[in-house]
């Protein structure tokens, strides 16, 4: 009974005993039992692996800090440690290359250095600048003697000393220090050496840059025959850039412990003695091909195979030597360069007959690129038709013009060269003579050239001297070239600008409008440039200044934007005259400048903008090149929006205006270039006084400067329209191009023919 009743009682908390009993044994199975070191050094193992199980999430139950006797540190104190901000180091400047082939370490191919002297650097020195330097990027000349008058169009560098070993070490000293990180190839060559540049570009394109190599003409060293060998320096030679850098730290050694009575000899005697190299004639398949002329030879006499391959001849007597020289090895380039042509449409042709379509496919001429495709009605292009005296599309759009100057010359050109063409094929058959032309077409094709449809009257003559007149049409095309980028010299953006603005009694409402542009482009934003006002009286109102200024207003507002930007000052300028001429007002500014300012006359009609001056200061290059940008000109807005209002910032599109071609009111040059075509000017200005007034800026340059006249459409320089007259005393073409702006500015054809039909419709009513 005790024993049932002890069970009745103990079955209501059986499953918690049992399940307490059961969560504590398998708490005490999870937990990792871990043996307490006893000595330091496994104290310290042990700390790292508790990190290590710290690492992985796992945490000692006994993890709390406790203090040097093991117990928990009750009495702890925080303390406040002050924020000290981090000192901030300098950042570390980085050195940019100006530019990327600098950075990159991409070096141009070939140098060229012709040694000179004083007695023929105007003559044969002359020669060669003009045989070489149009085919080869960086050619300087480097003479003894100090001389003041250096021919134009060469770079010299002067050593001060006409000893030639001398020259030649100043020559090599130089070059290590400004050219050998800039060049992989340096050629050297006497003036009297004739050097054939196309071969010497092709040799170096072939050779390999990292090669000591010392290439040219060898002879034997004295006193080392068999063991050193020189380069003859009447045939020119080759030095890598690698030869070059072994020998920069022992040129001094070369000048102090080597002699010689000839230069190219004393080079070659440091190169051999302090880098081992020895002059080579040939260097992987590729020859040095020099020849050496006789006394009394002649060019046209040469016929040997040596002559013709010849890289350098040498010597040359004279510089009209040195000018049959390259007009023969000129020829003979040409001739190869018409069979390597004839070969590769050859070739062109022979493949073609592998395509799908056959011989189709190759378009005529074969090499050249195809016709242009019209992708509409509007992109076709236009046949002009011709005569021998006449054009039937002219420039100023009349249907009919005389044919002269250029377009005469090249339509005669293309005439005869049809004849010579077809004279060619037909020969010994036919011999064929011009007659007239009956028809002549022309157009020009953006991707090949100018095309030309002629239809020749002939007279054709047989071999037993039989003749009749019969009808030919032929087709020629004059390809387009390859696009040449011309050197030229270096400007920068950093030139300050004075703008010279020319105002009349006329003029003097517009003023205000043009400040307003130009303080918004220039005066806000600090633009390296200076205004100068000229105000032009005439004889009448200079009179009166004193009581009725014309410009009053005008300097009252040129006032109020020096106080309104104080850092600015705007000058001006009275000048009294009876004519409008412009030569005039730029003489008087002229003299009130130094000769390297650049100048840019504007009117106040224009609205000028900082990307105008820019291109001002880029394209106007002093002793080199005048800009005269073409302006974009505004219609007259009783044309173009005589049904709607004008917007306040009219587009620039071609029913809004047009760049007037026509217009030479603008233009950039240096104060230098204008005087001395103003120079030249002079003897002309006292033979006939009406020169200054007849003349404007573009002709005065164009006729009397000799500096290359740039012109080139301008986005960013806008002209507003107005109603002006031209001045009657301008020339005759300066006086056709005005009217010729006046009447373009009215409206587009599109507007005025709408404008005529609106009438017409009213006047019908």
């Amino acid at each position: 009974m005790r024993l049932g009743a002890l069970v009745g009682v103990v079955r209501p908390v059986g499953p918690v005993v049992v399940g307490i009993s059961l969560g504590f044994t398998l708490s005490l199975l999870s937990v990792s039992w871990i043996e307490e070191p006893c000595s330091p050094t496994a104290a310290v193992h042990q700390s790292l692996g508790l990190l290590q199980d710290a690492s992985l999430g796992a945490r000692r139950p006994n993890s709390i800090s406790t203090g040097p006797d093991g117990r928990g540190n009750e009495d702890f104190q925080p303390r406040i440690i002050p924020y000290k901000p981090a000192k901030k180091s300098q950042p570390r400047k980085v050195s940019r290359a100006k530019y990327i082939s600098t950075e990159l370490g991409i070096r141009e191919r070939l140098f060229v250095g012709v040694l000179t002297s004083k007695s023929s650097i105007n003559t044969l020195g002359v020669a060669v600048n003009r045989t070489i330097s149009q085919h080869l990027d960086s050619v300087l000349f480097f003479t003894g003697a100090r001389d003041r008058k250096v021919p134009h169009g060469m770079f010299v560098v002067t050593h001060g000393d006409e000893r030639h070993v001398w020259n030649m070490y100043q020559t090599v000293k130089y070059i290590l220090k400004h050219f050998v990180s800039e060049y992989d190839w340096f050629y050297l060559a006497q003036d009297d050496t004739y050097t054939q540049a196309e071969r010497l570009k092709v040799l170096v394109g072939h050779l390999s840059m990292n090669r000591a190599l010392y290439l040219g003409r060898p002879q034997e060293l004295t006193g080392k025959e068999g063991h050193g060998r020189y380069c003859h320096g009447g045939s020119g030679y080759l030095l890598s850039r690698t030869l070059l850098v072994q020998l920069q730290p022992v040129l001094e050694n070369c000048r102090n412990d080597l002699i010689s009575a000839r230069p190219d000899e004393w080079l070659g005697r440091c190169i051999v003695d302090y880098t081992g190299t020895n002059c080579v004639e040939q260097h992987e398949g590729l020859r040095y091909s020099h020849y050496e002329l006789g006394k009394n030879s002649e060019t046209s006499k040469e016929e040997s195979s040596l002559f013709r391959n010849a890289l350098t001849v040498h010597p040359v007597s004279d510089p009209e030597h040195m000018y049959r020289l390259h007009k023969h090895f000129t020829q003979i380039q040409l001739q190869r360069t018409y069979e390597e042509i004839e070969k590769l449409q050859a070739e062109i042709k022979n493949v073609s007959e592998l395509a799908f379509d056959g011989n189709s496919t190759v378009t005529w001429p074969i090499g050249i690129n195809p016709p242009f495709e019209p992708k509409s009605r509007f992109d076709v292009l236009r046949w002009d038709y011709f005569t021998e005296l006449q054009l039937h599309s002219c420039a100023d759009g009349s249907p009919q013009c005389e044919l002269h100057g250029l377009d005469r010359l090249d339509v005669a050109d293309a005439i005869e060269t049809a004849v010579g063409e077809l004279n060619r094929k037909y020969k010994p058959v036919l011999h064929l003579r011009k007659h007239q032309l009956l028809n002549g077409y022309r157009r020009f094709d953006p991707t090949r050239g100018m095309e030309y449809t002629l239809d020749l009257q002939l007279e054709a003559v047989n071999q037993r001297g039989q003749s009749c007149s019969i009808a030919k049409r032929v087709h020629l095309l004059r390809p387009l070239s390859h696009v040449e980028i011309i050197p030229m010299p270096y400007v920068t953006e950093a030139t300050r600008v004075h703008i010279v603005l020319p105002v009349t009694s006329q003029e003097r409402e517009q003023v205000s409008q043009f400040l307003e542009v130009y303080a918004r482009n220039a005066f806000m934003t600090g633009e390296n440039a200076v205004l100068t006002f000229l105000f032009v009286y005439e004889p009448f109102e200079a009179q009166r200044v004193n009581q009725d200024d014309i410009f009053a207003v005008v300097k009252a507002q040129i006032g109020d934007y020096e106080r309104k930007y104080p850092m600015v000052k705007i000058p001006w300028v009275s000048i009294k005259t009876e004519s409008l001429s412009l030569l005039k007002f730029v003489d008087i500014i002229s003299k009130k400048h130094p000769m390297d300012t650049l100048f840019f006359v504007a009117t106040v009609k224009t609205s000028i903008e900082s990307e105008v001056l820019n291109r001002c200061r880029m394209n106007a290059i002093s002793n080199w090149q005048v800009f005269f940008p073409v302006h974009f000109q505004d219609y007259n807005p009783a044309v173009t929006h005589h049904d709607v209002p004008l917007p306040k910032t009219p587009d620039l599109d071609k029913n809004a205006g047009h760049f007037d071609r026509d217009s030479f009111g603008e233009a950039c040059f240096y104060n230098s270039d204008y005087v001395a075509a103003r120079t030249r000017l002079a003897p002309a200005v006292q033979e006939n006084e009406d020169l200054l007034e007849s003349l404007d800026l573009y002709d005065l340059f164009v006729k009397y400067s000799g500096l290359h006249v740039f012109r080139a459409v301008e986005p960013s320089l806008r002209q507003r329209y107005s109603a002006d007259s031209c001045n009657p005393r301008l020339s005759e073409e300066a006086y056709r191009r005005c009217q010729q702006s006046l009447a373009l500015s009215l409206g587009s054809r599109a507007s005025l023919a709408m404008l005529l039909f609106e009438q017409e419709q009213g006047h019908s009513t």
